[in-house]
């Protein structure tokens, strides 16, 4: 199917969910003017929203429609090592130079700066 009908279906997934929040706020105020407890939602609220939401991701993921694949090859080449080795998680400037660097200097504060 076309990109078009996916975004129709969206659309008509947000609206269903719509309805079913203003359907449960419509059941509490009309339990609330009757003076009645409340104790659940109708099963009919319920079903609407869960089914709009399947409907809503089902729409997303169909829109999404250039999936990379994964190949066990792929896999099958890497170790559990290198699976976090990721370089933004790179940190040069921590406190492990300053904890296990035998050689290291704290630096001087300066208490002209801190007199002023």
């Amino acid at each position: 199917m076309s990109k078009t009908i996916y975004k129709i279906i969206l659309i008509f997934g947000f609206i269903a969910l719509a309805h079913s929040a203003y359907s449960a706020v419509q059941f509490r105020t009309y339990l609330r003017i009757s003076e009645q407890e409340f104790t659940s939602l109708p099963l009919d609220i319920s079903l609407q929203a869960i089914v709009s939401f399947a409907v809503i991701i089902y729409s997303i993921l169909c829109l999404k429609s250039d999936w990379k694949l994964i190949h066990a090859t792929d896999i099958g080449k890497t170790n559990f090592d290198t699976l976090s080795n990721l370089q933004s998680f790179y940190t040069f400037n921590h406190r492990g130079k300053a904890l296990f660097n035998p050689h290291y200097q704290q630096p001087q504060l300066n208490m002209d700066l801190l007199n002023n």
